[in-house]
């Protein structure tokens, strides 16, 4: 019989290690280290949610996804599987792409309203990441992420065909607020300040726009709001525990734990003040490494893995463990992690991991330095961590940039994103035009107007969602509008 599989994919689940001074309460990961393979030096494709998700159900770099490319949903469909989707997954048009069913709407729109836009690199959209989840962070009664992850944690699947269910939660995520219960499980903590401090004037190119587009590059936030932040955090990661843990007792209750396949890992990290940076869009180690777990007694010994790994890998993974095969005549940047998993090494080819990046904050500017960074190093050096210059590193520089050179066409690439960014503005701004179709996927209930969609501003839908209500800059009020300004 093929075995089931249970993928559960939080976002920015990466998490301090045992070494350092304070990190998130995990009582069931802990309790299933025991028993699982872990990945240590895994890592995402892309900084973003939207396209490093993408890479991890097809396979594929971001460039290379169009919008029928195949995900693992479909290869398991034409083995017979029953697949499901509970959860965030931030499909744009099709809000299936393979999946049977789906039980939720998603947090995130579905349309073209949140389109980059290259045309005006400078201009600040009004979604995009700001200073508010850092100056609001704190405890709440409820938020408009934890109404979501409730709602996917309450719907399941109750077909009795093999299965393959896909729980994909938004935590842990900014805005960084979480209910009482968690944020009091760092009560006595003395959460761990950032290690490595970084003027805005010593950042990198990109590490610059990146504050000025998230705007903070006028912030300044003391010790004790990035501590707030930090302990609201751990504690939406001790939440996804929990919600671990109740997956892993419904599959227990069901007879279903030895014979299912658990797959756990995420999307993005968080930088969470580390070089004065916060949430993701970077390639430092807060922001690209992710968790990667397997856990399935019946096939696979308990041991941990160290060689560079990629969520790209679990889609040819998964065919492997339920006997089919990726399609040749497709492109495919994933490799199977089945060697590791029965305890075998990969080549030192299949070593190497590959990202690409293609969001706000993008420029390709002949006055930015070049850059070669050592990450092994980068808590160690304080700021200033790029090589790039030096005489010893200039042949390693070059080497990357030639393969680099050779795996990309960058004209190419960045000729596409202009025309497909006019594109799907033109379209965007026909369908706000009149009365307005939404493209959200509608489950039972109405899930047009739930959570976060283009049509509502961001920062007002985040606080209206949250209880009790609080200010732009974190003061709680005793009411708050719900009209739409």
């Amino acid at each position: 019989m093929a075995p089931d599989l249970n993928s559960l994919s939080p976002p920015s689940a990466e998490v301090p290690s045992d070494s350092e001074p304070s990190k998130p309460n995990t009582p069931n990961l802990d309790r299933l280290a025991a028993e699982l393979i872990q990945f240590d030096s895994a890592c995402y494709p892309s900084p973003l949610c939207a396209p490093s998700r993408m890479s991890m159900v097809t396979g594929l770099l971001p460039t290379k996804i169009g919008a029928y490319v195949p995900t693992y949903a479909r290869y398991l469909r034409t083995k017979g599987y029953h697949t499901a989707l509970a959860g965030k997954m931030h499909f744009v048009g099709d809000q299936l792409h393979g999946y049977k069913q789906r039980l939720t709407s998603d947090i995130y729109p579905a349309d073209f309203g949140w389109a980059v836009n290259w045309d005006d690199p400078d201009a600040r959209l009004e979604w995009y990441h700001n200073a508010s989840s850092i100056l609001q962070a704190g405890p709440c009664g409820r938020s408009n992420q934890l109404d979501y992850d409730e709602e996917v944690m309450f719907d399941q699947s109750q077909s009795k065909q093999t299965f393959c269910l896909t729980v994909s939660l938004t935590h842990p995520h900014n805005p960084y607020t979480i209910t009482k219960k968690y944020w009091d499980l760092y009560e006595d903590t003395d959460v761990s300040l950032p290690e490595v401090r970084i003027t805005k004037q010593e950042q990198d190119s990109h590490s610059k726009r990146l504050l000025q587009i998230c705007d903070l590059w006028d912030q300044s936030f003391p010790d004790e709001q990035t501590k707030r932040a930090k302990r609201a955090y751990y504690g939406s990661v001790s939440y996804v525990d929990d919600c671990i843990g109740r997956l892993l007792e419904t599959l227990e209750g069901a007879g279903l734990a030895d014979s299912t396949i658990f797959i756990f890992s995420g999307d993005h990290g968080d930088m969470l003040g580390e070089r004065d940076l916060w949430y993701k869009m970077s390639y430092f180690e807060s922001s690209v490494r992710v968790p990667m777990l397997v856990h399935y007694l019946q096939r696979f010994h308990p041991h941990l893995v160290r060689q560079n790994v990629s969520t790209l890998d679990i889609l040819p993974t998964i065919c492997d463990l339920v006997g089919t095969k990726p399609a040749s005549y497709l492109p495919m940047d994933g490799t199977s992690l089945l060697p590791h998993l029965e305890g075998w090494e990969r080549s030192a080819a299949q070593n190497t991991i590959f990202a690409e990046y293609m969001g706000e904050g993008t420029a390709i500017l002949e006055r930015d330095p070049k850059e070669l960074n050592n990450l092994a190093r980068s808590r160690d050096i304080g700021s200033d961590n790029n090589t790039a210059e030096g005489q010893e590193a200039r042949r390693v520089f070059e080497e990357f940039e030639a393969e680099a050179n050779a795996k990309w066409d960058f004209e190419g690439i960045t000729t596409k994103a202009f025309a497909s960014q006019r594109a799907r503005r033109l379209v965007w701004e026909a369908l706000r035009e009149g009365e307005f179709s939404s493209w959200d996927f509608d489950p039972i209930d109405d899930g047009r107007k739930r959570y976060i969609r283009s049509t509502i501003p961001l920062d007002k839908l985040e606080r209206r969602a949250r209880f009790p209500f609080v200010s732009t800059h974190g003061y709680q009020s005793k009411a708050v509008s719900l009209t739409r300004e």
